[in-house]
C-alpha cells in the first residue's frame, strides 16, 4: 500500500475543514436559544484563547509580535477583524432564523463576489467564461427578487463581506493562525465589554445551564480547528483544487437546510439556485482550464 502523497493529504485536510464549516448550522442551532451577539462575542472570546493557546505551543509569538508591531497589517488586520466578526455575526443570525438557505446562496455567490471584487477595486479583466459565470450568478439573484420578491441581503451580506475579508487578508503577509489572534485581540475588549454588561462579571454564565456554557465554550475551538485545516490542506493543493472544495460547505448547508431543517424551497428557489450553480460551473471550468 503507496504512502499517501502531499497533495492528498491536503486535499483531505481542505475537504475536511470545509465539511466542518458546512455543519457548522447543526451546532449554532443548539444555541438558538441565546442572543445572537452574545453568541457572536463569546464565538471571538473563546476563539481568542484557543488561538492563545495554539500560538504558545507552535512558538508562534515572535510571529504574532512582528504584526502587532507592524502598523500597516495592526490597521488591515483591525479591519479584517470587523469584517470576519460581521461574517460571523450574519451566519449566526441566519442560522437561528431559519435562514440557513440564503446562507448556502451566500457562500455559493463568495467566489464570484471574489472576482467581482478584483474587477472593481484591482482593474483586473474578466475572460468569456468569467463574464458568464457572472451574469448567470446575477441572474440568479435577480430570480430572487422578481419572483420571489425578496432581496436575498443575508445571502448578499454573507458574500461580500467574506469577499472583502479574503481580499484584505491577501493584503498582509500574516499566517492564518497569528491573523486570527491579532484580529480577535483587537475586538477583545468590546467583546468582553458587551459580555460584562450583559451578563455581569461570569460573562452570562451564572445563569445559564451547562450544556449552554459548554457549547459556548466549544465556539472557540470550533472557529480554530477548520481554519488549522484549511491551512494546512492549502499549502499542499493549487488554488484550482481549493476553489472546488470550497463548494462543499455551502452544499452541505443546502442540503441540511432543505432536508433537516425544512427551510421553504419552491421553483422560485431552485431557479436562483441553479443559476448560482451553473455560474459555478462554468468557473469552475474556466479555473481548472487555465492550471
Amino acid at each position: 500500500m503507496t504512502a499517501p502523497t502531499a497533495t492528498s493529504r491536503g486535499v483531505v485536510l481542505a475537504a475536511s475543514a470545509y465539511v466542518l464549516w458546512g455543519f457548522l448550522p447543526l451546532f449554532y442551532r443548539e444555541l438558538d436559544h441565546v442572543p445572537v451577539l452574545a453568541i457572536l462575542t463569546h464565538r471571538g472570546l473563546w476563539a481568542l484563547v484557543f488561538v492563545a493557546l495554539l500560538v504558545t505551543l507552535m512558538g508562534r509569538w515572535p510571529h504574532v509580535l512582528v504584526a502587532v508591531r507592524t502598523p500597516r497589517s495592526l490597521l488591515i488586520l483591525s479591519v479584517t477583524g470587523l469584517l470576519i466578526a460581521s461574517n460571523w455575526g450574519g451566519f449566526i443570525f441566519a442560522v437561528t432564523n431559519d435562514l440557513v438557505l440564503g446562507a448556502s446562496l451566500g457562500y455559493f455567490i463568495n467566489p464570484l463576489m471574489s472576482v467581482a471584487l478584483g474587477v472593481v477595486l484591482l482593474g483586473e479583466r474578466l475572460n468569456t467564461a468569467q463574464r458568464i459565470a457572472i451574469a448567470l450568478a446575477a441572474f440568479g439573484v435577480l430570480n430572487e427578487i422578481i419572483l420571489i420578491g425578496d432581496v436575498p441581503w443575508i445571502a448578499l451580506f454573507l458574500a461580500s463581506t467574506f469577499a472583502a475579508y479574503g481580499y484584505l487578508r491577501k493584503t498582509v503577509g500574516v499566517e492564518s493562525l497569528d491573523g486570527l489572534f491579532v484580529e480577535m485581540a483587537v475586538l477583545s475588549p468590546l467583546m468582553v465589554g458587551y459580555l460584562v454588561w450583559s451578563g455581569g462579571v461570569t460573562l452570562g454564565f451564572a445563569h445559564t445551564d451547562l450544556l449552554t456554557i459548554g457549547l459556548l465554550l466549544l465556539t472557540g475551538p470550533f472557529t480554530a480547528i477548520p481554519l488549522l485545516l484549511f491551512a494546512a490542506g492549502a499549502r499542499r493543493i493549487t488554488l484550482a483544487a481549493v476553489g472546488i472544495l470550497q463548494f462543499l460547505a455551502p452544499s452541505i448547508m443546502f442540503l441540511l437546510a432543505v432536508f433537516v431543517f425544512d427551510e421553504p424551497f419552491g421553483l422560485a428557489n431552485a431557479l436562483t439556485f441553479v443559476g448560482i450553480w451553473l455560474g459555478l460551473a462554468v468557473f469552475a471550468w474556466d479555473a481548472l482550464r487555465a492550471r
